[in-house]
């Protein structure tokens, strides 16, 4: 078995409306390390930066998540700082659309991670699906 670049890979999303785009970045993140950490964001941290409530509640997002054979573990995002994240995890590298990349939230925490050796890994965005456009199609 081919050895992968990272030992402890994490990212992190509301992952409401679970879909294929979802899947694609948890898919691509263990392709890049041995062990998988993701963090799901809680109602009340969506509520605060999106001003919206999750369709799915966030015990049952976590559950859908921890389902997914890709994922070794799953944490609550109560916060979106990142670096403190880090601090608790200890990951090697952190995974992220790439529609995040020159946000930001981004930029800042990118200079931090340089600091302390973790890679920030962008993936491409799974074009023509996200959790908005489901919820479209729900309402039509």
């Amino acid at each position: 078995m081919q050895k992968k670049p990272y030992k402890i890979g994490y990212t992190a999303g509301v992952f409401d409306l679970f879909h294929v785009g979802h899947l694609n970045i948890l898919r691509r993140a263990k392709e890049q390390c041995e062990y998988l950490i993701v963090g799901v964001s809680t109602d009340e941290l969506v509520m605060e930066y999106k001003n919206k409530q999750p369709v799915i509640p966030h015990h049952e997002r976590i559950e859908i998540v921890e389902g997914i054979k890709y994922v070794d573990r799953v944490v609550p995002q109560i916060n979106r700082d990142k670096f403190s994240a880090w601090e608790v995890l200890q990951f090697d590298a952190m995974f992220v659309g790439d529609d995040w990349k020159g946000n930001s939230l981004f930029s800042g925490v990118e200079m931090k991670f340089k600091q302390v050796g973790v890679d920030v890994i962008y993936f491409p965005y799974t074009e023509g699906v996200s959790s908005t456009i489901v919820k479209q199609k729900i309402t039509l």
